[in-house]
């Protein structure tokens, strides 16, 4: 017997859409039939009541979400079948924080730990000397003054040049993360993506559309949602969820802003494949996102750890599944899948465009992602790798001399001039 997950159900025994599901058609008439009572002195909330309701009504618009001969009536709960309704998602809210609490217990219970034992530990740092002057330029202007700025503020502080230079050296490094920072935050992503993808292999190795995509779309829309599906969702948006709850207090790298546009592309991809019943085509795109996800930081890792030669040769592999995954089989298998596949099915309508405009999106970031790490990969060959791709750097002090970490995956010697060259971790 096929398990479901739990719907409600009426008082009389028969499956009832909720409101917050979705705006039923029958629901939609109630909306209309609603009237404010001018005698309550409740008009003005009236009106904001019947406002909501015509957002919700024009959201869940049958022809945004489903096929021209179907409504959200043809998707009713039967025995035995339970389709994907958007209150499911909200569980989403209180397992993302579940996620950030558990983060935060394993960060220091089992990363900590594990960091100290591959000899992981933090570089020392000096403190900065305050000066009203210096921070007052650092805030609000520059952190990175330029030498007729830098010629101006020794003259008014009456230190040297070079004096300005390393204040404004260490100021910078004291904003930056530390590589136990990294190393948790690291090993946090490992194990989830991890999890994530052998769960994912549980869920699909038995189904027919794993092997023969055309069976993505057999009898779409009613495709009853199992159990394996709705954990796999469930625990995939939670945890992007977390991540977008803590990418301001995460390691920021110089592709900040496509981190964000990736979270929440993610997000709404996930979010509109479930209400519109794109489950089965979801859960592949997730497979593929973690399978190398797992080999990337897994090379972080062992990067923050100096082990140099284990870092390189995940790298190298994690640079292979990369473009296999993110660059072939997505475009050309899924992308396909969901582009090609459906007409034979059904009429293109506005969720068909819209689903694959989001799944264009996650592969233009593919396309810069996959960009950065061939640079890297060519530094890497060719041993001319000493600038990181991604990461903002820890500067030296004069006169040092030290490896630091560049994101390719690889360990960077430079000295106080800044000479260096190295091995990789993306």
């Amino acid at each position: 017997m096929l398990d479901v997950v739990p719907y409600t159900r009426s008082s009389t025994g028969n499956d009832v859409p909720r409101l917050a599901d979705y705006g039923s058609s029958d629901e939609s008439e109630e909306a209309e039939e609603r009237v404010p009572d001018r005698n309550s002195g409740n008009t003005e909330a009236d009106s904001d009541h019947i406002m909501i309701g015509t957002i919700s009504e024009w959201l869940w618009w049958d022809r945004l979400w489903l096929p021209g001969n179907l409504t959200w009536a043809d998707l009713k709960d039967e025995e035995g079948l339970v389709y994907a309704r958007a209150s499911h998602l909200y569980v989403t809210v209180p397992y993302a924080l579940v996620f950030l609490v558990v983060r935060y217990v394993f960060e220091r219970l089992i990363a900590t730990p594990l960091a100290a034992s591959l000899g992981v530990t933090e570089k020392t740092r000096y403190k900065v000397e305050h000066n009203a002057v210096l921070e007052h330029y650092f805030i609000t202007k520059s952190k990175h003054p330029g030498q007729a700025d830098i010629d101006g503020l020794s003259k008014k502080c009456s230190w040297s040049s070079r004096q300005v230079e390393r204040w404004f050296r260490r100021r910078r490094n004291q904003d930056r993360p530390g590589v136990l920072k990294k190393f948790r935050e690291a090993s946090w992503r490992m194990v989830f993506y991890l999890a994530a993808f052998i769960g994912g292999i549980i869920a699909l190795y038995d189904k027919p559309w794993f092997y023969n995509l055309r069976e993505v779309w057999n009898g779409y829309p009613r495709q009853s949602v199992l159990d394996s599906q709705y954990w796999y969702y469930i625990l995939e948006m939670s945890f992007y969820f977390s991540l977008v709850l803590r990418i301001t207090f995460d390691v920021k790298r110089k592709d900040f802003k496509e981190q964000i546009i990736h979270h929440w592309a993610t997000l709404t991809l996930l979010a509109f494949s479930w209400c519109g019943n794109y489950i089965r085509v979801g859960t592949l795109v997730m497979l593929i996102h973690d399978s190398s996800d797992i080999l990337l930081e897994s090379a972080k890792i062992f990067n923050y750890a100096k082990w140099e030669s284990t870092c390189n040769g995940i790298f190298v592999v994690f640079a292979a599944v990369f473009i296999v995954t993110r660059l072939i089989m997505f475009p050309f298998w899924i992308i396909h899948c969901t582009w090609v596949y459906p007409p034979d099915y059904y009429p293109p309508f506005f969720g068909y465009y819209f689903f694959n405009f989001m799944l264009v999106i996650l592969l233009m970031l593919h396309i810069f992602w996959a960009y950065l790490i061939l640079c890297m990969v060519k530094m890497f060959l060719f041993g001319s790798l000493t600038k990181d791709e991604r990461s903002d750097n820890e500067e030296e002090e004069d006169g040092e001399t030290s490896v630091t970490e560049d994101n390719n995956g690889h360990l960077k010697v430079t000295n106080g001039c800044g000479a260096g060259g190295g091995a990789n971790h993306h």
